[in-house]
């Protein structure tokens, strides 16, 4: 599988966030870089819903796409609704089981601790998530569910991958949020 490497740009309330080529031409690295685009993508839309701007996507084992959501809270009045949580929904839908061993979740944010569980529980294969939460970062930044002593499952984690895109878009977006005096809870 061969991704073209060009200059690629994701519109953030206004302004552009430019994902310059990678420094790097592992074709893993860039499988890695291409879905979490799409992440970032789906971030965007949320956002622009009046949503704090997350997203993710479930791929098989094969590299297929199997679920793809964004952050739904406010729309859907469900404290659930993180991007997360639907995404791991809909791929055991798409798939079948709950067993989501042989996936990968890539989202934008780090999982807060509703989200890190139900990864945990979910005994998904890889978590690939952009930026850390200084916040409600589960995964490896506040806390660590999957290394804890009550999981059950150990999670191999990749952090980082388009992490200056990802951070931009949420500080841009809570920027204008409180430009706008209409604050939004992550």
């Amino acid at each position: 599988m061969q991704f073209k490497c060009a200059l690629a740009y994701i519109p953030l309330h206004k302004s552009l966030v430019e994902i310059p080529p990678p420094p790097i031409d592992d074709p893993i690295y860039l499988v890695h870089r291409h879905w979490m685009s799409q992440a970032i993508a789906l971030a965007q839309a949320a956002g622009e819903a009046g949503e704090v701007p997350v997203g993710a996507v479930v791929v098989d084992g094969e590299g297929n796409l199997i679920a793809a959501a964004e952050n739904r809270r406010e729309r859907d009045n469900d404290p659930t609704a993180h991007a997360e949580i639907l995404a791991l929904r809909a791929a055991g839908q798409t798939l079948r089981s709950w067993h989501l061993n042989h996936c990968t979740l890539y989202v934008t944010l780090e999982p807060c601790p509703m989200c890190a569980g139900a990864i945990v529980l979910a005994r998904l294969g890889l978590l690939v998530y952009g930026v850390d939460d200084p916040k409600t970062g589960t995964i490896r930044t506040v806390a660590n569910i999957p290394d804890s002593a009550c999981s059950n499952h150990r999670l191999p984690v990749l952090a980082g991958i388009l992490e200056s895109a990802c951070r931009q878009q949420l500080q841009s977006w809570f920027a204008q949020r409180r430009l706008r005096g209409a604050g939004a809870s992550p």
